[in-house]
This record gives C-alpha cells, structure tokens and sequence, in this order.
C-alpha cells in the first residue's frame, strides 16, 4: 500500500478548503438561482386543496385541478376549481415568461358571470386570488433579477441548516418592500417566507410544513399562508402529483379556460 506523502496530504486539504470556500461564498443571487432552476420535470399534474381560514375561526375548503408545462424556460399553467358548487369551473390561465422584459399574460374565468377577465397591470399584482392570501404576483413565477437578494446568515429551521436571504424589489410597484426567505441547503427548497408591506411591517408569512420527493423531485406538499394584517390564513394541501405526464399544448388557451374544465 502506498503512504500519501505530507505534500499529497496538504493537496488534498487545499482542493477540500478551496471547495469549502466555493460553496460557502455563493451570493445570495447564486441561491436563488438554484432555487428557481430546481428541477421539475417538463410537464405536472397536481390535486390540490385550498382552505381559506377568516380571524373567526371560519373554514371553506376547495379542490382545484392544475396542468403545468415547461416551454423552454418559460412556462405556461392551466387551474380549474372542481369543489364546492359555488366555485367550480372556475379557472386560471397563466403564461410565466423567463424574459424580465416581457409582462406575464393571466386570465382568469368566472362561469357564473361566463366571462374571461384578463389580470394585466400594476394595481392586479396586488389583488389576492379567489378570497386567499395569495396575490396574483405570488401565483407566477417571478424573475430572480426582479429583486436585489442578500444572504444575510445562516439558520437552522425544523432541524434543517438554511440560508436566509433578503430580497428586495428593484422596482417598487408591488406590495412588498422586501421578503425574507428560509432556504434548505440540501435541496434548494424554500421553507419559510416572511412579506414586508411598503412601511417596513410584517405582512404575511408563509411556511412550508412538509416537503416531499415524488418521482424523483422535491416538492411542497403543505403550505400555509398567514396575513398578520387582517387575520386570514390559507392552507394549501398537494393531493397529488404527476410528473412528466402527456399534455397539449390547446389545453393552455382562453378557449380551454373558458370550458370550464379539462378532460
């Protein structure tokens, strides 16, 4: 057996300290990077729950249906409301462009009203979805260069070491003067988010309670929204999901939106 020499020694301590250091000096930039290149296969099919919870106590609960398909790196998500009465065939069409430039396209679709409002605008980011304490802004994919991230420390959260990162927007035409994030080291995945409003006060929080590998990737499986302003939370339970699964591209148009359900 041959004995590693005391300079063979030092190499390998050098190699290992340099790549310590590599991984340890990523920006908050390079983070959020990665957590918005995690991957998710090229298409999904997921089951979800919605429970909307008011300062009462007071609980209604709804079933959504949602297809999703990567066009490059552009994406485009179709969601119908199967459950209650009140609310099906309720839909939402979202086209999330990866071109900072270009304006996301959003449509959402009332069958009581057998209209197709367009979400377009600044004052739209900041309404909220179907009674939730999620805005339409929330519901896309925003662009990691809308902001300034900052890696501000490192904690650990449910037993698990994260990096917190500051993200502040460049433009200031949201709701929120900043958000704080809780991002696992292992797997890139988001565990808690904390939303300022534009006086520098705690808005909202998010926190993700369970997370789970289904087919071979990470996903969120439990979510909680809370609004501290106005007492509401809204929990989002993923029923199931379908990775990679045969979808046409005539399913993520207005004209699909506005039958009211997929087949």
């Amino acid at each position: 057996m041959k004995i590693p020499t005391v300079k063979s020694l030092i190499l390998v301590l050098s190699f290992i300290t340099i790549a310590q250091l590599s991984y340890s000096q990523q920006t908050g930039r390079d983070i959020m990077l990665k957590v918005d290149e995690c991957p998710d296969g090229d298409t999904r099919k997921s089951v979800m729950t919605m429970e909307l919870i008011n300062k009462r106590g007071r609980k209604r609960v709804r079933t959504m249906l949602s297809y999703s398909k990567d066009y490059g790196k552009d994406k485009k998500t179709i969601m119908f409301f199967q459950r209650p009465a009140d609310v099906k065939g309720t839909g939402f069409l979202t086209w999330d462009y990866n071109d900072e430039s270009k304006t996301d396209d959003r449509w959402l679709y009332l069958p009581a009203m057998k209209k197709t409002r367009r979400i377009s605008g600044t004052s739209a980011k900041k309404e909220y979805f179907m009674g939730s304490d999620f805005t339409y802004d929330d519901m896309g994919n925003r662009d990691v260069d809308s902001d300034k991230h900052k890696l501000i420390r490192e904690e650990t959260v449910n037993g698990q070491l994260c990096w917190v990162i500051e993200s502040t927007p460049k433009l200031n035409d949201g709701l929120y003067s900043k958000n704080i994030s809780w991002i696992r080291k292992d797997n890139y995945m988001a565990v808690m988010v904390k939303y300022y409003d534009m006086q520098g006060a705690l808005l909202k929080l998010l926190e993700v309670n369970q997370i789970k590998k289904i087919d071979g990737f990470w996903v969120a499986t439990e979510m909680i929204m809370t609004h501290h302003q106005r007492n509401h939370k809204t929990i989002i339970l993923l029923e199931s999901m379908t990775y990679n699964v045969p979808i046409d591209e005539s399913v993520f148009t207005v004209n699909s939106l506005e039958k009211g359900y997929l087949q």
